[in-house]
């Protein structure tokens, strides 16, 4: 696998949940980027994962490119006729010369090598192409359930999540991006999730994988009790929160 110096392929041993319990980005975002994007023939979302940014691309473009490094991904991702899936890097890739309208990274910016993605994306967007990476920060639910999962972020597991992740928690405001940026406007991901549906999400944090890897328990375990009593009735569905991060840009 190339550039595996700056891949670090937590999700595959379990990209079925990752696919399953991850929250999904909201169909403003995309209508925003089709909207500042001049045309709407070809889209690359690179990192894509499960491939949940290539379908909403895949509504306002003729044809999307969905690429990642992890075959183990792309095998879980979401068929769609107009979606071509690739296994690539984001650093080297076969599109041709000026031929992308939009690339779209999502939560995977933190992963790449900067000089060489910035220098693939230059090279295969059209003149006035968009590029546009997002992030999103820590879960937010209330008050009581947030006070949980915040100690057991930065007090529990904080040792065991990739350097790259500092990237996330300062909002890829640290990020270097050399094109003509966007002011975009805010945007945040919203899930509706019982207990189960919440625990079953947190459970796919690479650093908490990693914990559970080296030691032999999932410490998530043990905050069981203290989540219960925050939740309330654990089938209660409440709103899950996480607010998104943007870089976007023109050539």
């Amino acid at each position: 696998m190339s550039n595996q110096k700056y891949f670090r392929d937590y999700f595959s041993n379990h990209a079925g949940d990752y696919a399953a319990y991850r929250p999904t980005y909201p169909a403003a975002l995309f209508s925003y980027l089709a909207q500042i994007t001049p045309d709407h023939q070809l889209a690359w979302d690179c990192g894509t994962g499960n491939g949940q940014a290539a379908v909403e691309l895949a509504k306002d473009f003729k044809q999307v490119i969905a690429s990642d490094p992890s075959a183990e991904q792309i095998k879980a991702a979401t068929p769609k006729t107009n979606i071509m899936y690739r296994v690539f890097s984001a650093e080297q890739t076969d599109l041709t010369d000026n031929s992308v309208d939009l690339i779209t990274v999502a939560q995977a910016l933190h992963w790449f090598d900067f000089a060489k993605f910035y220098a693939e994306a230059k090279r295969v967007l059209k003149p006035n192409g968009v590029i546009a990476a997002w992030c999103y920060s820590l879960t937010r639910v209330d008050p009581a359930v947030d006070a949980i999962i915040d100690h057991f972020y930065w007090n529990i597991i904080p040792d065991y999540w990739d350097p790259r992740r500092k990237l996330i928690d300062e909002e890829y405001k640290t990020i270097p991006f050399p094109f003509n940026k966007i002011i975009t406007p805010v945007f945040q991901m919203e899930q509706n999730w019982d207990l189960l549906q919440f625990i079953n999400y947190i459970n796919t944090w690479s650093g908490l994988k990693a914990y559970i890897k080296q030691k032999g328990v999932n410490p998530l375990e043990q905050l069981f009790p203290q989540l219960v009593a925050a939740w309330g009735t654990p089938t209660t569905v409440k709103t899950v929160c996480w607010p998104l991060h943007l870089l976007v840009g023109k050539t």
